[in-house]
């Protein structure tokens, strides 16, 4: 599929950028953008040539500022339903690959934007960075899993707090309040995400995919069933060729040479 408002640039090393390209239009999320992240996200999920991902804006002015709003203003409450679970499903995706990313943060994060953001593993941001869900003061709210991430990210009361308010924050109050991860000066914010990456890269791949799995299914269904199904996932990683390989190497003194199976 070729692309209008999105890159896709695998890299040797098997860490791939995903770059929002709609920069005049501070990279907003419009209906053909989230399509070609859509067809972009299942390349990225199913194709091996593509291991890690980062996900960032075009510019240094915005990651993503929010949805189109030029596509929402005459939309039925219907036509607003089926965009919001359209969008919930393509932003789950990048949730739920088993492969880790993390969200450059090189501008504004706002409301859509912000939502993508936190669908990826990580996320680091540029000093510069803004960051917030602002929909209550055009009248509406985050529809897009803000309203059920953000809480799970800084607890309930910050949520509430930034959802209600609407305000902004910047990147070392998001630091503060575990919103991100790092801030980093602009210049640095894309090599630092790629070391990152490279230094999760080196570890076991089916490890590192169950443990995204477990974490997910433990905060969509609970401790029980979360510390039922990380026991199955040990017992599924305990067959893997992985696994003899890490210990192996552990007892033997070398490095592992990892080959995800």
């Amino acid at each position: 599929m070729l692309y209008s408002n999105i890159f896709l640039e695998p890299s040797e090393d098997g860490i791939t950028t995903l770059t929002i390209n709609r920069p005049d239009k501070l990279n907003a999320l419009s209906v053909a953008t989230m399509c070609e992240l859509d067809d972009a996200l299942r390349c990225v999920e199913h194709d091996s040539e593509h291991r890690a991902l980062i996900l960032t804006g075009a510019g240094e002015k915005a990651f993503v500022a929010g949805a189109d709003i030029n596509e929402l203003v005459e939309a039925t409450p219907l036509e607003w339903k089926a965009r919001c679970l359209r969008d919930q499903a393509i932003m789950r995706r990048l949730e739920t690959m088993p492969k880790a990313s993390i969200a450059a943060i090189n501008g504004y994060a706002l409301g859509g934007g912000l939502e993508l953001a936190m669908c990826c593993t990580l996320r680091v941001a540029a000093e510069s960075a803004k960051l917030g869900l602002p929909e209550v003061k055009i009248g509406v709210f985050p529809g897009n899993g803000g309203t059920q991430r953000l809480p799970r990210l800084v607890g309930r009361g910050r949520a509430l707090e930034m959802m209600l308010t609407g305000k902004w924050i910047d990147a070392a109050e998001a630091e503060r309040i575990g919103l991100v991860n790092h801030v980093v000066p602009q210049a640095e914010l894309v090599p630092f995400c790629r070391n990152l990456l490279k230094a999760i890269l080196e570890n076991a791949p089916v490890a590192a995919a169950l443990i995204l799995e477990c974490v997910d299914v433990g905060l969509r269904c609970g401790i029980e069933e979360g510390l039922q199904f990380e026991a199955a996932a040990s017992a599924a990683v305990a067959a893997s060729a992985d696994r003899a390989e890490g210990t192996r190497a552990f007892l033997e003194r070398r490095r592992p040479v990892y080959r995800g199976r």
